[in-house]
């Protein structure tokens, strides 16, 4: 008798509990149904949100991609429906002179433009990076030609500057130097755009700024105690510890240079003229890829120039990638 009172209300307890539950179901059965309607709310949300970009990018990005890459496989001049050939396109870009002249322009560009503007940049970086009355004027004013130099007022103003009897051949001949205007020779026109995009060395210049910042003051005094130079202190210490944002700018410039189209285009000619220089002296790749396109209304072969001219440019991203262990050095740790 005396267990069977003992345990009697546990009992009516347990039998309250089960009313409650036949009645409302589990206790706590309805809190993660709850949390998933609400976390379908908020992702029902974000797409939304995101539903303008998503968009955008499958109709203005994806979607051209894969129709140029169809496109680069098929002879289509925007008028009449594409038909397929396979690989006549890319067996005539290889024949091609003129194609063969604008790779050769194209990489003559990147692989004297890429390290003239990083040089440029570096060396002013390293000049900013000392404390100087008016440091922040100076670091604005040499940053805002990287943000002007890609317009193509900038590029007209450009071409005048080196046209005939213009301000760079008659500073030529005051030292004697009779070339005439670079604007208008072909062999003279790239170096004109290799000059307009070493001017724009702001954009990596302001990137090694903030490296050469990051660089610890103490290494520079104790390899000044050791008797270290400035040149060996740059060579040991400053170069090593801003390896990373070299590696960077590096690469940015790089993809860059290959992507060069407007100046060349303004430069060169534009509508109306040669687009691609006198005697194609500045035909670099896009530009000659705008002529097929657009000019000759061969929309297929200029797709298949600009998807073997992506194949190309990630291949030299690859190989950069894969040099940067050995000249790249990161903290530890990082």
């Amino acid at each position: 008798m005396g267990t069977t009172v003992t345990h009697a209300p546990a009992a009516e307890g347990l039998s309250k509990d089960k009313r409650s539950e036949s009645r409302h179901g589990p206790v706590n059965s309805s809190r993660p149904a709850a949390l998933k309607r609400r976390g379908r709310r908020e992702n029902l949300a974000g797409y939304l949100f995101m539903s303008p970009w998503i968009a955008g990018f499958l109709l203005l990005t994806a979607g051209p991609m894969v129709a140029s890459l169809y496109y680069a496989f098929t002879d289509y001049n925007l008028y009449d429906a594409p038909k397929w050939i396979g690989l006549d396109n890319f067996s005539e870009m290889f024949a091609d002179p003129r194609w063969r002249h604008s790779v050769q322009v194209t990489l003559w560009y990147v692989v004297i433009g890429t390290p003239l503007k990083l040089l440029a940049a570096l060396g002013v970086a390293l000049l900013l990076a000392q404390k100087r009355r008016g440091q922040a004027f100076y670091r604005a004013a040499f940053y805002a030609p990287s943000l002007i130099g890609a317009s193509v007022s900038i590029a007209i103003v450009w071409k005048a500057i080196f046209s005939d009897d213009a301000i760079v051949d008659r500073t030529q001949q005051l030292f004697g130097v009779d070339v005439g205007g670079w604007s208008g020779d072909p062999d003279m026109i790239i170096y004109s755009l290799v000059a307009l995009t070493v001017w724009q060395f702001g954009a990596p210049m302001v990137i090694f700024l903030a490296g050469l910042k990051q660089v610890p003051r103490e290494l520079y005094e104790a390899a000044e105690v050791d008797g270290a130079g400035k040149w060996r202190r740059f060579w040991n210490i400053t170069l090593p510890m801003i390896s990373p944002v070299l590696f960077f700018n590096v690469l940015l410039e790089t993809i860059h240079s290959f992507q060069i189209f407007s100046s060349a285009y303004i430069v060169g000619g534009g509508a109306g003229g040669n687009a691609c220089g006198p005697a194609d002296g500045s035909m670099v790749y896009t530009c000659y890829l705008y002529v097929q396109g657009f000019e000759n209304s061969r929309m297929g072969l200029a797709s298949a120039m600009a998807w073997l001219l992506l194949i190309a440019v990630a291949l030299v991203t690859a190989v950069l990638f894969w040099s940067q262990k050995r000249w790249v050095h990161y903290e530890e740790g990082a």
